[in-house]
């Protein structure tokens, strides 16, 4: 009996799983948008715009550049601004030349070769930005230590700004990281500086505030899962003016990132872009071309942080007692050298992960400009 109602369970499953069919949602919009993604600040520096193609519906791979296009800048002066390519889709302004001016409005065109269509964005107004009165940092007991365990701490950075003039009234900001490794061991490349930039969108309007004002400002938290704040860490922030129609537009974006991949979620080709095709003005282009005015302001973390991760615990594979120096090959790397006279041997500790014995693997050995050597 037992066994003929197994059987029976089985006919059952089998039957079921086969009317499981995979479904594949009908997409009308086209299989490739082009995407344009471009910044240009009042900062006498590099403006990048960067166009590609968007990949058909479940595709994951990169999306392909879009290259040979002619990019030009203009403002409502009358002045007009080219731009050269460095790599495919890859379009920068020249520094000498160009500068955006707070007041002035600018717009974006674009002539490309993969459709021979021309495009542009709206005139958008360069904003006046505040600078960044302050930024700091708090340190912020996870576990409190007890007994022989010092506990664990990570680190909090903070900005506070406020507009005098209430002329900007809508934020972004973004970051970029740097902090100095130091191997546990005298090997030649000991010393490295690791960089990394900001992922998040960082957004705030003071529009409905009696005062542009904005204090404690979340910019960055550190935990003790990554060395950051082993021996030095430094923070650039960046703050951006907005007009109010970017302000929505990172808004919608930002809602897509909390939204985790539902079917029905807003999906980015929803979100309007500030750019359209002049010949077919109903065509779909994707990005934004964005005009802000921007401030940044440096800070750098010389502190005692505690329970911050060892990556380095495991570095030592053996220890070889020998009298004849061992060579270094591409598998082998030696972290320490006990030298010994005679009778006793010398001793050797080896390893096998590369990333123990040499800093690049991370990082580079050349000091950035901007590094401040700790005083204390």
């Amino acid at each position: 009996m037992i066994k003929k109602n197994f059987i029976i369970f089985l006919l059952i499953s089998q039957l079921l799983s086969s009317c499981i069919t995979q479904f594949i949602p009908q997409i009308t919009e086209e299989k490739e948008l082009l995407v344009v993604q471009g910044l240009i600040t009042d900062k006498q520096e590099t403006d990048t715009i960067k166009l590609s193609k968007s990949l058909p519906f479940g595709h994951i791979n990169e999306a392909t550049p879009v290259s040979g296009s002619k990019v030009f800048i203009s403002d409502n002066m009358g002045n007009s601004f080219g731009l050269n390519e460095i790599n495919k889709g890859t379009y920068i302004t020249d520094a000498s030349k160009f500068r955006g001016v707070p007041g002035r409005y600018y717009t974006l065109h674009l002539s490309t070769n993969s459709d021979n269509l021309n495009y542009e964005s709206l005139p958008i107004e360069m904003k006046a930005v505040p600078p960044i009165d302050s930024l700091y940092y708090e340190k912020k007991v996870v576990e409190q230590p007890y007994e022989n365990f010092k506990g664990i701490d990570a680190c909090q950075i903070f900005l506070n700004t406020h507009d005098p003039a209430d002329n900007c009234k809508y934020y972004r900001w973004d970051y970029s990281e740097t902090w100095q490794l130091r191997l546990l061991f005298d090997v030649p490349n000991q010393t490295c500086w690791i960089s990394d930039k900001s992922h998040a969108i960082n957004i705030k309007s003071t529009a409905a505030f009696n005062e542009a004002t904005i204090n404690r400002l979340p910019v960055n938290y550190i935990t003790n899962a990554t060395d950051r704040l082993k021996t030095r860490y430094s923070i650039e922030v960046n703050q951006y003016s907005l007009n109010e129609d970017e302000f929505n537009y990172w808004e919608k974006i930002q809602n897509v990132a909390i939204q985790v991949g539902g079917l029905y979620d807003i999906i980015p080709s929803s979100i309007p872009s500030n750019i359209h095709c002049i010949e077919n003005p109903e065509k779909v282009v994707l990005g934004y071309f964005s005009v802000s005015a921007k401030s940044s302001k440096r800070i750098f973390i010389s502190d005692n942080f505690e329970g911050i991760i060892n990556q380095y615990a495991n570095c030592v594979t053996d220890t070889i007692d020998t009298d004849k120096p061992i060579g270094i090959n591409e598998w082998i790397w030696i972290l320490v050298y006990h030298k010994c006279s005679i009778p006793c041997s010398s001793t050797f500790e080896i390893t096998t992960h590369r990333e123990c014995a040499d800093c690049t693997t991370r990082g580079t050995t050349i000091k950035p400009d901007f590094w401040m050597d700790d005083k204390k």
